[in-house]
């Protein structure tokens, strides 16, 4: 009898020392094994071969394989930022290191896009600084006439400087704890969100030259259709913003969320700015005035 306590006092410390080695020791999160990134890759070569086949008019595959991969990638984005909400928001899985984490990914993703604007304001320079004779040595060509700076283009500029200020004070009033003033700063976000783009699109319908007609037109469609590609995805994230807002999922102290969104938003306001005084008002030329 007395050999028996030793023995089980030894069984004791090995299961306390076995249980001790499966508690979280590092500030990190590891996650559980996900299917998203494989239904991700697939979905984005599903759409790959889908834009192939829509290029090259091949019948019937063109009309529902390019559908379908969008569908996959939306699916695949909506369920995969479920997870990552419900890891932040209900596990609270996200420790300081990890959204320091967060933080450099979200800073490396807007740098990435700096890059493809870099790209298309540098076509559009080369192009505007040394035309070449097939356009007849000057910029912007003869035959093009562009927009008036000071119409709609100075307005939609004003609406985004506005939204930065709607998205911060919305920043703000969350910091202070001021709900019903975060949820209005974010509605009158989103609401300017769509307005911009409401406003670009009956732009672009009073145009005076297609896509196809040159050089200005390729260079001046591909910035600002791009651009308002990145506004109408800010607008989204800021919508989702919003009712993840409504939902109480963000605290003071929690809602790197929340600052995600708004540093998009405000990289979406600066580049517009670069896009006005670049492409609206010096790349105007005497030509001013399609409507």
């Amino acid at each position: 009898m007395t050999a028996a306590v030793p023995q089980d006092k030894d069984e004791k410390r090995m299961s306390e020392t076995h249980a001790a080695g499966h508690q979280h020791k590092h500030p990190y999160h590891l996650v559980d094994p996900s299917p998203w990134p494989v239904v991700g890759a697939i979905a984005g070569f599903v759409a790959a071969v889908g834009m192939v086949l829509y290029m090259h008019d091949i019948r019937p595959w063109s009309s529902w394989v390019l559908p379908l991969g969008i569908l996959m990638i939306l699916g695949t984005m909506f369920f995969w930022w479920r997870d990552v909400i419900k890891e932040a928001t209900y596990e609270r899985l996200h420790t300081p290191i990890v959204k320091i984490g967060l933080r450099y990914g979200m800073a490396l993703f807007i740098t990435s896009e700096v890059m493809f604007f870099a790209a298309f304001f540098w076509a559009y320079f080369n192009a505007a600084l040394f035309p070449t004779e097939e356009i007849g040595s000057v910029w912007p060509p003869e035959n093009i006439r562009t927009f008036d700076p000071f119409e709609i283009p100075l307005l939609n500029t004003l609406i985004l400087l506005t939204s930065g200020v709607t998205v911060t004070w919305a920043h703000h009033a969350l910091r202070e704890r001021d709900r019903q003033g975060m949820l209005q700063g974010l509605a009158l976000t989103v609401l300017l969100g769509v307005i911009f783009t409401a406003l670009q699109a009956y732009e672009y319908s009073h145009a005076a030259f297609g896509f196809k007609d040159g050089i200005y037109p390729s260079t001046f469609f591909m910035t600002t259709g791009f651009h308002g590609f990145h506004v109408i995805v800010g607008t989204i994230f800021l919508a989702v913003t919003l009712w993840r807002a409504y939902k109480d999922h963000f605290t003071p102290e929690e809602h790197f969320g929340f600052e995600a969104a708004a540093w998009y938003w405000h990289f979406v306001d600066v580049v517009w700015l670069f896009l006005f005084v670049a492409i609206y008002i010096w790349g105007a030329g005497d030509t001013a005035g399609a409507h």
